[in-house]
Formats: structure tokens, C-alpha cells, sequence
């Protein structure tokens, strides 16, 4: 498809980070079948988005004629995450105070797999400034609104279990 990199190259970087946000959803699911199938089923989508996402990262637009059809992430993926974020939100109470990572087995994962995906982020928005680099724009918005939807399913997961885990300024001083 295009010149092998090496290892530490930042779209690697990025695409592997990719893959380790969509291991920790894999960790995760083996809690979240059992609190609730519905999330667990969004999560499952959610893993094969992934490996779109990685093989879009993993294969850049270039000027060059490819041998192939490149997989690409849609903006249809990108509204059915913000629809599911839309539903599971619907059933939360508005927050008052940040929420610490914890829960249920779960949210907690979940919470671990929001803050991989935000690095994943973060490195693919570099890629995206690198000069002679290309991160086609669903890609970007569909890994940036990742991030929210693990919030809110982490909060909605917990909301069935008894509520958030807060955090409380100052509660050991």
C-alpha cells in the first residue's frame, strides 16, 4: 500500500493505540454482557469499528493509484456512535461533579478504554498536522466522540448500579 515504517513512526503509534482502545473494550465486555446487553452489544459494534479505524489509519490517502479499495471510516459511523451517545445519556442525571474512574468492573474498564482512546486521539491529531500526513476527517471525529460515548456508557452502567463515583475536592486533606 504504501513504504513500511519503522516501528516508533507516529501513524504506527497511532493505529496501534487504536488497537490497544479496542483491547480494552474487549476487557470490558467481559463485565458488560452481564450488566447490560444493550451496551454490550454498541461495544461489540464499536470493536469492529476499530479495526476500520486502524486499517483507514494504516492505509493513507495518498496521490498514488492503490492496487485495492482502501477502508475508510463513514460519517455514518460517526452518527450512529453520537445516536448511541444520545440514548444512554438520556437516561442520566446531569452531572455535578467530575466522576472518578470506577464502578462497576465494567464502567471501570471503560473508563481505562476512554483514556487510551484519547491518546489514540491525540496521536492521530498530530499525524493529522505532520506535514505530508493525511487523517481523513471521519476517522478524527469518529475517535474523538469514542471518547464520550465510553464516558456516558461507563455512567450509564454505573447510573443501573447505584450511581457515578465522585469525586470529592479536598476529602483527604
Amino acid at each position: 500500500a504504501g513504504p513500511r515504517r519503522p516501528k516508533y513512526d507516529l501513524r504506527v503509534a497511532a493505529y496501534g493505540t487504536v488497537d490497544e482502545t479496542n483491547a480494552c473494550i474487549g476487557l470490558a465486555r467481559l463485565h458488560a454482557a452481564a450488566e447490560d446487553s444493550t451496551v454490550d452489544g454498541m461495544l461489540a459494534r464499536i470493536s469492529n469499528d476499530l479495526f476500520d479505524l486502524g486499517a483507514d489509519l494504516s492505509t493513507p490517502e495518498t496521490d498514488n493509484p492503490l492496487s485495492f479499495e482502501p477502508l475508510r471510516v463513514v460519517q455514518a459511523q460517526v452518527d450512529r456512535l453520537e445516536s448511541e451517545i444520545d440514548t444512554l445519556n438520556q437516561a442520566l442525571a446531569p452531572l455535578r461533579s467530575f466522576v472518578l474512574p470506577g464502578g462497576t468492573a465494567a464502567a471501570t474498564h471503560l473508563h481505562l478504554a476512554r483514556t487510551v482512546s484519547r491518546r489514540a486521539e491525540r496521536l492521530m491529531v498530530e499525524l493529522a498536522a505532520t506535514e505530508g500526513e493525511a487523517v481523513a476527517p471521519p476517522a478524527l471525529k469518529y475517535i474523538n466522540r469514542l471518547s464520550d460515548f465510553l464516558f456516558v456508557a461507563s455512567r450509564f452502567l454505573n447510573a443501573k448500579a447505584g450511581g457515578d463515583v465522585l469525586w470529592i475536592p479536598g476529602q483527604n486533606r
